[in-house]
């Protein structure tokens, strides 16, 4: 045989952006062989007649920092058309890590990112403590997508400063001479960047604040100093975002032009925040590529949105007395009690009690969730708040929203438009979208297991913003391909994968375009020790191939694995000077 896979006759969108054209696709030992009208035959053929061919999705914002190392499947997002993540965002994650240390990463894990401390303790290996013997570990895995790995800032500093990290305290100079050292050896090793965060959400889950939150300038910029040592990799940051904007991005820029190394940061449309400030980073942005630095915005496709239920994460009172002494309970009886008319008044005359702000704040908005019944609902109108809908049938929040928790048997789902939706529309987001100095990001697969499942961002993105959009708001499909491939492979320094052409990376999309469908999420326990995760189906997905290998047919896994670990150096050079040829959303 001519090749191991001949994908035939599809609309191929090459990643590039450029118009689309009908042709074969010709794979041999994991790369792309041959492109055009091929007359050899394949040991394997797939007839994309009707379909579109794309490059496999690139996700740069995941956290399956600890699934990748205790199962095979990088669900869901290896659902949603994505053939490699980039893990260890938002500085926490689980390298570097002294034995004794390994607790704080935890916790800190489950309450930053929404992983029960249960799953990770059952799950981790620990057979790592170094960056670069993570990074080995992680190189003996076989998976179903590729993973590359970035240095989290929280790890690092509790690695160097012990409990002194932890607490807070400033690093001496010794200190910040070694984080500088272990940020350019774990780049040396592979890894592409490293990650902070300066979000006050960041906590434990009995909220104490993430390490890296109160890092000054000379200890970020350390970290900066470990990429130029390694002259390779990129800056990750997620900003403060009650704070200031303009002043917010003056630290960004700063650390982009102390280190000349590339910077992306979590750019969103968040609530009460003075002024529109993400206008105001979009403006900092075209500056800052105007006087030569690589800066860039991750934004998400639409509102970050949280889900509270029975049986997710949070609900109005997850954090009762009285249901806590019931919250371990399985599902069904959680419900039967809930429905005893004495249990109901115990409840109700209770309030919320928890050492995190966080999480009494997140149980307080509520409020403003919108029930799902039918299907996916992204852009709920404001009357069908919960509030709303309460005040309307004259009771309070707590007495309308009790009586829904029981619904499906405990299993109804409410969702909470956060970030994006400050006007109560998506406008922000398309505006934001469409801005030469951004990228789609933040989809956070392998996190927030009960409380988020924006993972199926891809899906949604191709449906929302190319298929179902308003013409004037309509993103030209070869356009939100390029979002989804090359731009991502780009901003990272993946140089082999996220285009179709000969030589690179044989990992692809075939996709039934108009087929395409969100479900909504479902509850599965099959984490670690029985632990919890929202799924999100979608139709549309004819095959996805990784490294020339059918893993995915029609949305169900073939049981191949070729997914591997990316190591930058070795696998993909390091980010250069950005990606001006490749066209822009407009």
């Amino acid at each position: 045989m001519d090749f191991d896979l001949v994908v035939r006759g599809g609309l191929v969108f090459d990643g590039s952006g450029t118009a689309p054209f009908v042709g074969d696709i010709g794979l041999r030992d994991g790369k792309i062989a041959a492109i055009g009208q091929i007359t050899g035959r394949g040991a394997e053929e797939i007839d994309a007649s009707d379909r579109i061919v794309t490059p496999g999705f690139i996700d740069i914002h995941t956290h399956y920092d600890g699934q990748a190392t205790w199962e095979t499947r990088m669900a869901p997002s290896s659902n949603h058309g994505v053939t490699t993540v980039l893990m260890g965002n938002c500085g926490v994650g689980f390298a570097p890590c002294r034995p004794h240390q390994r607790d704080m990463l935890v916790k800190l894990m489950e309450g930053v990112e929404d992983i029960p401390e249960v799953v990770m303790v059952d799950g981790l290996p620990w057979n790592w403590e170094s960056f670069p013997d993570y990074l080995d570990a992680l190189d003996a895995r076989e998976l179903d997508i590729d993973i590359a790995a970035q240095v989290p800032h929280s790890a690092l500093r509790i690695f160097v400063m012990g409990e002194r990290g932890a607490q807070h305290e400033a690093p001496t100079a010794d200190d910040l001479a070694q984080m500088r050292a272990l940020v350019a050896d774990a780049v040396a090793a592979g890894a592409f960047g490293v990650t902070t965060s300066r979000n006050m959400m960041h906590r434990t889950k009995a909220g104490e604040l993430a390490p890296s939150l109160y890092s000054e300038a000379d200890e970020l910029r350390a970290l900066m100093d470990g990429l130029g040592d390694a002259d390779a990799g990129v800056f990750q940051i997620i900003p403060a975002p009650a704070n200031d904007a303009e002043s917010e991005f003056a630290l960004l820029r700063a650390l982009a032009e102390h280190g000349r190394r590339p910077l992306s940061f979590t750019l969103l449309d968040v609530p009460n925040q003075p002024g529109a400030g993400w206008r105001s980073m979009l403006a900092g942005l075209e500056q800052a590529r105007r006087d030569g630095l690589q800066m860039r915005g991750q934004v998400a496709p639409r509102p970050v949105g949280m889900f509270f239920g029975l049986d997710l994460s949070l609900h109005p009172f997850s954090s009762h007395p009285s249901y806590k002494a019931i919250a371990d309970r399985p599902l069904a009886e959680r419900v039967a009690a809930m429905r005893d008319p004495d249990f109901r008044a115990r409840l109700l005359a209770e309030t919320a009690e928890d050492s995190n702000p966080v999480t009494l704040a997140l149980i307080d908005a509520f409020r403003a969730t919108h029930e799902w019944t039918d299907g996916p609902d992204y852009e709920p109108r404001r009357e069908t708040r919960i509030e709303t809908r309460a005040a309307a049938a004259g009771q309070s929040v707590a007495e309308f929203a009790y009586e829904l928790l029981l619904k499906d048997e405990g299993r109804r789902l409410f969702y909470l438009p956060a970030a994006n939706y400050s006007e109560g529309n998506l406008n922000a987001v398309r505006e934001m979208l469409g801005h030469p100095d951004t990228v789609m990001a933040l989809a956070d697969g392998g996190a927030h297991y009960g409380l988020i499942c924006d993972a199926s961002f891809p899906t949604y993105f191709l449906q929302r913003w190319v298929r179902d959009a308003d013409p004037g708001d309509r993103i030209a499909l070869a356009d939100a391909i390029a979002e989804l491939t090359a731009r991502p492979a780009a901003t990272v320094g993946m140089t082999d994968r996220g285009r179709i052409a000969e030589g690179m990376k044989a990992d692809l999309n075939i996709i039934d375009f108009n087929a395409l469908r969100l479900h909504v999420p479902t509850i599965r326990y099959d984490l670690p020790a029985g632990g919890k995760r929202m799924h999100q189906a979608a139709d549309g997905y004819v095959a996805t191939i990784v490294s020339g290998a059918v893993t995915y047919r029609d949305g169900q896994p073939t049981g191949v694995l070729t997914g591997r670990l990316v190591r930058r150096g070795r696998d993909a050079a390091p980010a250069g000077a950005g990606d001006p040829a490749i066209p822009r959303a407009a």
